[in-house]
């Protein structure tokens, strides 16, 4: 079973990101008037860049994309390390700024943003030559950093308020709870990357790391997109009643 999930780990991510997007979309109309509704905006953004992202599987001989064979584009580093690495990290910078009531919490979360991209744009421009053959471990543990810091501020303040009474009915619990552990979990194999670099015309790499890097990702990635489902359903507000997801 795993043999096969890693033969179309691809396809079978993009698949669970699609049904937590489709699900986003069926229930958006609940929670429009919350901030949650960018959280379902970010699905559809997520779907959106691995289906751009999934650009390298026609770069093969005889092929479309058969001209950036042997090319800086030829993979996709570059591609996720600003749309996902910077971008998703972000994006979760601007929707805990959302959700947080305390200003002072708001304010370091900004200062923290702003640092993560001046350092990323700095550390990309400075390290060039790895922008198209792998990805950057400052950049990566920085944003975990970013995730965990948001993340952190979301739970004091919950311990802090009358939410913790109901957080098992709140939609950023879950997401707050979900991208904790996904990045808690995944992080620790920037480490390892070594195994992972791409040499522009060349495929060689570390075929027991590659196995095991998929098989942690396609679990991580099963467990983050179904738990952002589930909540997306379990969660949605009811008749007469607004859900605490601003």
């Amino acid at each position: 079973m795993i043999d096969f999930l890693i033969n179309n780990n691809r396809l079978f991510i993009v698949a669970v990101e699609i049904i937590a997007a489709v699900i986003g979309g069926i229930v958006y109309n609940f929670y429009k008037p919350t901030a949650a509704k960018f959280f379902v905006f970010f699905l559809f953004y997520i779907v959106i860049l691995e289906v751009i992202g999934f650009y390298t599987i026609l770069v093969v001989p005889n092929n479309i994309l058969s001209f950036i064979i042997g090319t800086n584009f030829e993979k996709n580093h570059w591609f996720y390390t600003i749309t996902w690495d910077i971008g998703a990290v972000l994006f979760y910078v601007y929707y805990f700024k959302k959700i947080l009531v305390t200003q002072i919490f708001k304010s370091i979360i900004s200062i923290a943003g702003i640092c993560f991209l001046v350092f990323s744009i700095s550390y990309i421009i400075v390290n060039n030559d790895m922008f198209f053959t792998e990805f950057y471990d400052s950049i990566v543990v920085f944003g975990a950093l970013i995730i965990v810091l948001c993340t952190s501020l979301y739970f004091i303040e919950i311990l802090k308020s009358d939410k913790i009474l109901f957080f098992y009915k709140d939609l950023n619990f879950y997401i707050s709870i979900t991208i904790f552990l996904w990045w808690i979990v995944v992080t620790p194999l920037t480490f390892y990357d070594v195994y992972f670099v791409y040499e522009v015309g060349s495929h060689n790499r570390d075929k027991e790391f590659f196995i095991l890097r998929q098989s942690i990702y396609i679990i991580a990635n099963l467990f983050m997109y179904g738990m952002f489902t589930f909540a997306l359903i379990y969660c949605r507000p009811r008749k007469k009643e607004i859900a605490d997801c601003k």
